[in-house]
């Protein structure tokens, strides 16, 4: 069983990416959980303070000023805002071998730095469409979903990574019904919301206005809610967009599920740019993400806000200690 009181593990994403100096800038710094990062040091920012360790709990026995590092072997330096394919095997060791310190107990949750998907397709044939779907992979297949939060606001996108034409097709009644169910599941387990209340967008402007700008919210998705509704979930929707995510509709739910990408992702990026955090719910064991990519444009400038990491490392603690209790 994962003890709360164990560390995080950091997997270290693209190290051509922002993602080794986000990690760099966070070492030492207060009200952070202890955590130990999984990555080649050599692609550490010169100067930072590390120390290599034999197993996650090592890290409790190190100063707060010194990173926890267990090392994963790279073919390549890194150079800042180059990915290099030959690196791809690294990037997806260090993942694969951060659910596994998980699965096994030995680490409290993990915690993934971003990667660039087709540097791992052209060096290591990845097959996944990113994180979300490797990672359901190596936990057995399970069906997850991705959430997005902030202290003002979750949103979960029904539909993700698909061009806009192909949102109203892809969506379905036992889809929707179970990113519903997994969203409900979540925010009890790990978030402590003992009856969740979750808010659902229309599809349409104007939630289809009645039909007349579009009937996907009479035919597919008031059905599903009315299903859920009888078995006692708190719903409400479907509801327009655009009137969904001011401060005196936020404060009617715990979460809003959307339709497509961007519907989920503008408010929060908005509300909360900086400081963001990709959760995925439905694994068997706590996974969050810094809601940002490798930032290729600024990596080793100096520039990268570590304030989403650290966002993603509070959360997932808080998560870990949930489901331990």
């Amino acid at each position: 069983m994962q003890s709360a009181l164990s560390p995080l593990v950091v997997s270290c994403g693209d190290p051509a990416g922002i993602g080794p100096e986000i990690v760099a800038r966070l070492v030492g710094a207060a009200g952070l959980p202890r955590f130990v990062w999984l990555g080649d040091p050599a692609h550490l920012p010169v100067g930072t303070r590390w120390a290599q360790v034999a197993h996650p709990r090592d890290a409790l026995t190190l100063p707060a000023d010194v990173l926890p590092v267990l090392p994963v072997p790279f073919a390549a330096p890194a150079q800042p805002g180059r990915p290099d394919p030959a690196n791809a095997p690294g990037i997806i060791a260090a993942i694969a071998q951060g659910v596994a310190l998980v699965q096994q107990g030995h680490a409290a949750g993990l915690v993934t730095c971003p990667i660039n998907k087709k540097a791992l397709k052209d060096g290591a044939g990845f097959a996944f469409p990113g994180h979300t779907e490797f990672l359901a992979h190596l936990a057995g297949g399970c069906d997850v979903v991705m959430m997005l939060a902030c202290e003002a606001l979750r949103v979960v996108p029904a539909t993700i990574h698909i061009p806009l034409r192909d949102v109203p097709g892809a969506l379905t009644g036992p889809g929707l019904e179970q990113v519903i169910r997994i969203t409900h599941a979540g925010l009890k387990r790990d978030f402590g919301l003992n009856t969740p209340r979750i808010a659902v967008a229309g599809l349409n402007p104007h939630a289809g206005e009645g039909g007349a700008m579009g009937r996907e919210e009479i035919t597919l998705i008031a059905p599903v809610l009315e299903r859920l509704r009888a078995e006692g979930f708190d719903l409400s929707g479907p509801l327009p967009a655009d009137t969904m995510f001011h401060p005196a509709a936020r404060a009617r739910y715990d979460a809003a599920v959307c339709m497509y990408h961007d519907q989920a992702l503008i408010p929060i990026k908005a509300i909360d740019f900086a400081g963001g955090v990709n959760v995925t719910l439905g694994l068997p064991f706590v996974r969050t993400s810094p809601d940002h990519g490798t930032a290729y444009d600024i990596a080793g400038k100096g520039l990268a806000d570590p304030s989403s990491l650290r966002a993603a490392l509070i959360m997932a603690a808080a998560m870990a200690a949930r489901r331990a209790a």
